[in-house]
């Protein structure tokens, strides 16, 4: 079973989709598209925007999206996914491609998240860190002693956790993981502490645009974020794509588990090769690629 698999936040680079759109009528059509419906030209950023201007949220979170889906369109009859999931932002990208979101709809949905978790980071600074070298357990019971908000974030891959919360949290937090035999604790060049309690405002705001949005029976199950399990029916998506944003990302559940069911192989649908490094942290022996056209 062929797994296809849907990069998040921090994938982007100057250039990307270029060779798309100039390559493939398909590609044209749709970042045409995407430029109409956002009222932007989101391609001149993305393919002459320096990297500062691609780490704009408004900006970042959209380019990403359409790089991966219009990438999946591209190749045509050739993507046949058995199952599907996506890194944070990468869910709707993955949506889009098993057929539960239209492109137009999947396109604001990602901007419309874009633009509550820019307001959310702008009424709290707040940050997240990356904790290397502990197991996810000794991570979950110290942070559950620090009185701050700092939370798991990221399940990345064994021994990869990144943590999210107040700036006071992720200092004190990064001190005692360190204590606790942590490799490395990264503060992350990150606007604000993503799949936290802090982004509650903007997972309210998102909820209110996923509710009046059509959500179409997919054409594969999706593994999402929140439980890491296969999902198809619709409503259960919503709901879970709402909790998305104050809730962790169990990445690396989500790949034991589609390998569980059956993966034979990951492809990476989207800008950079991010996810191929994880799911071999998990499985050093199974096949991973980058999608092309």
């Amino acid at each position: 079973m062929k797994a296809y698999v849907f990069p998040g936040q921090g994938a982007q680079f100057p250039g990307m989709g270029k060779d798309l759109y100039d390559n493939h009528v398909i590609a044209k059509e749709l970042f045409e598209k995407a430029n109409q419906i956002l009222g932007f030209e989101i391609t001149k950023i993305m393919f002459e925007g320096t990297d500062e201007e691609l780490r704009q949220t408004k900006v970042t979170q959209p380019a990403i999206f359409l790089h991966s889906v219009i990438l999946a369109k591209c190749l045509g009859d050739s993507f046949q996914p058995d199952m599907v999931a996506g890194h944070s932002l990468g869910e709707f990208s993955a949506l889009v491609a098993n057929g539960t979101l239209a492109f137009e709809d999947g396109l604001k949905l990602v901007y419309a998240r874009a633009m509550a978790m820019q307001s959310a980071c702008e009424a709290e600074p707040s940050t997240m860190a990356a904790i290397l070298g502990l197991e996810d357990q000794v991570v979950e019971e110290v942070l559950s002693g620090i009185e701050e908000v700092v939370v798991p974030a990221n399940y990345n891959s064994p021994g990869q956790l990144v943590i999210s919360g107040s700036i006071k949290g992720i200092d004190m937090a990064c001190e005692k993981l360190k204590e606790a035999g942590a490799k490395r604790a990264l503060p992350l060049k990150v606007g604000g502490a993503f799949h936290s309690p802090l982004m509650e405002p903007a997972r309210k705001e998102l909820a209110a645009a996923i509710n009046s949005t059509h959500f179409h029976e997919p054409g594969c199950p999706i593994y999402q974020n929140v439980n890491a399990q296969a999902v198809s029916d619709p409503a259960t998506i919503k709901d879970n794509l709402i909790a998305q944003l104050t809730s962790p990302v169990k990445w690396t559940q989500i790949v034991q588990n589609m390998i569980a069911d059956g993966a034979s192989g990951f492809t990476e649908v989207g800008p950079g090769n991010v996810l191929q490094g994880l799911v071999k942290k998990v499985d050093r022996e199974m096949p991973t690629e980058s999608a092309s056209v």
